[in-house]
């Protein structure tokens, strides 16, 4: 048994227990005809969006940029790249989603620019000019190789060569992504006015992209890992990446204090959030780190559940990991994202109904935040592409083994019945496959039975009760393929079950449990007489009456 104190929210932290629903603009709605999701087609779908009974709207980039990263290589912070609108666009659509009840959080990609952002183009030119420290730059070994063995995420070696100053740039991603020196006290001033910006804007947060990459610790080496590890952002066992334990390179205490000023910076704005991405070998400890106190993140996230892992061993091992460690911390919990393959495939290939729902339940009962990437309402599976339709660099660097990540970035499907599923009225920069016209908003909305609704209904479920989005929590061991605990705030006490075995299963416990009135119809597993009952892949959530005597 674990236990978590309950956390008192005010008008302020309305990020805690928010859910918050993540668009990623390319693909979410066309506006104007030319195949590529936008800024006025999101505006054009903030009903649909507030329908769900989510907080908040996570926006991925839209920033201006070459794109070689899809919006992850920025090149002007503070304007809006034209393929998705102007900032007037951006404007009007932070108006109507607050006049929605909707908070509007958008990434910022802090670690690194693109190598067209002006600050890159004129350090590059020198060693001795204005801005010539303001990127991560080394010279080489004796022998002319890079100055460590790091390695890139997206392949190869994290030090790209440049010939205008016979110097090694660093860049953990793409050649085109230059990692800017957090060592500089004057790059985390100019970052940390790019923020301003937005916040001057109306933003309500701010998700922080490979947050624990902003600093850099000594030029070593890293060592090699005794075994080769899964994880972050498409780090599988044929990708080198996961060949070293990253000791140098990432994660680096100097980092805490960059994450402090920005806290500083946010606090000056009351009411705005932060929620870290961390991808790191020790993650759950660095999203504890990084979100305890007051001082640094409102709340983080790693990907240890955005992992092909869904038993329910892991899952309840990560939980208890988490709440062991954070303290007063807040974490932020997800199932899927743009990085990764879609939950409806990585969990599930069959992609059933019960399995899905009950995917939904564990993540909306959980102690923390949650992150509804588009489409998972929906209950979207993972588009299969050939190698000619990728446009995404990972997976045409890894192909086949990796297939990148535009299976989790095609269109969302809004109308069966249309071309293109009503994203676009031309061929859209990604396939809509077949497969997900049946699973189209206009299908599931008439369908009382559909995951969609499912979805709403649980949503609704989870605001009106504080205890699921704030409360303390206690696991309980029940039985190996369950996981059963209690969420409590206040004098409101519930009990939930999760069965994540495809057997019906009738189970004694010691808790006397009531019905909720109020319960949502995907909620099938029943208390009664000391008794626990669960179909397969069940969700069980009545009112905890206490323990049988």
């Amino acid at each position: 048994m674990s236990t978590i104190r309950d956390t008192q929210v005010s008008a302020h932290d309305w990020w805690r227990g928010a859910v918050i629903y993540q668009i990623y603009p390319r693909s979410f709605q066309d506006s104007n005809g030319d195949g590529i999701g936008d800024l006025p087609g999101i505006l054009e779908r903030l009903d649909y969006i507030a329908s769900l009974n989510v907080d908040a709207i996570w926006l991925s980039p839209f920033f201006t940029s070459p794109m070689k990263d899809f919006g992850y290589d920025i090149s002007d912070y503070r304007d809006v790249d034209p393929m998705f609108g102007t900032l007037e666009d951006f404007d009007r659509l932070v108006e109507a989603a607050h006049a929605r009840g909707l908070k509007v959080i958008i990434d910022q990609v802090l670690s690194h620019t693109s190598d067209a952002h002006p600050w890159f183009e004129e350090s590059r030119q020198s060693r001795d000019n204005p801005r010539a420290d303001w990127y991560v730059w080394a010279d080489p070994r004796p022998d002319g190789a890079p100055p460590t063995n790091w390695q890139s995420i997206f392949g190869g070696s994290a030090w790209q060569w440049d010939t205008r100053r016979c110097q090694y740039y660093l860049h953990n991603f793409l050649i085109e992504q230059p990692d800017l020196n957090f060592h500089h006290p004057e790059v985390v001033t100019a970052i940390l006015e790019e923020v301003r910006f937005w916040l001057e804007r109306g933003v309500d947060g701010f998700r922080l992209d490979a947050i624990n990459f902003c600093t850099h610790g000594e030029l070593k080496d890293n060592p090699p890992r005794r075994e080769i590890a899964e994880g972050f952002i498409g780090v599988r066992p044929d990708n080198p990446y996961g060949y070293q334990q990253h000791l140098h390179d990432k994660t680096q205490p100097e980092n805490l204090a960059v994450l402090e000023r920005l806290r500083s910076l946010l606090d000056e704005y009351p009411g705005t959030t932060s929620v870290g991405e961390v991808g790191d070998d020790d993650s759950l400890r660095v999203m504890a780190e990084y979100t305890r106190g007051d001082q640094r993140l409102h709340m983080a996230y790693s990907f240890d559940l955005l992992t092909e892992n869904a038993s329910p061993d892991h899952l309840l091992a990560t939980l208890q990991t988490m709440e062991a460690q954070i303290g007063d911390g807040w974490p932020c919990w997800a199932l899927g994202n743009h990085d990764v393959t879609r939950l409806a495939t990585r969990w599930d290939a069959e992609a059933s109904p019960a399995r899905l729902r009950l995917y939904l339940a564990f993540l909306l009962t959980q102690r923390g935040s949650v992150c509804l990437y588009q489409g998972e309402e929906l209950g979207l599976s993972e588009a299969q592409l050939r190698h000619d339709q990728l446009v995404d660099p990972a997976g045409i660097t890894f192909w086949p083994r990796y297939k990148g990540r535009d299976g989790c970035r095609t269109p969302m499907p809004w109308q069966a019945g249309e071309s293109h599923a009503g994203f676009s009225r031309v061929s859209p920069w990604l396939p809509v496959p077949d497969f997900h016209h049946a699973l189209a908003v206009d299908h599931q909305e008439h369908d009382p039975a559909s995951l969609l609704n499912a979805s709403r209904e649980l949503l609704a479920f989870r605001r009106r009760h504080p205890a699921l989005s704030r409360g303390e929590i206690h696991f309980h061991s029940l039985h190996e393929e369950v996981i059963c605990f209690t969420r409590h705030s206040g004098g409101e006490s519930l009990l939930i079950a999760l069965n994540f075995s495809a057997q019906a299963l009738t189970l004694k416990t010691a808790w006397r449990a009531e019905a909720l009135e109020d319960a949502p119809g995907m909620i099938n597993g029943h208390w009664q007489a000391g008794r626990l009952t669960l179909p397969p892949h069940g969700v069980a959530i009545a009112r905890c009456a206490g323990e049988a005597h």
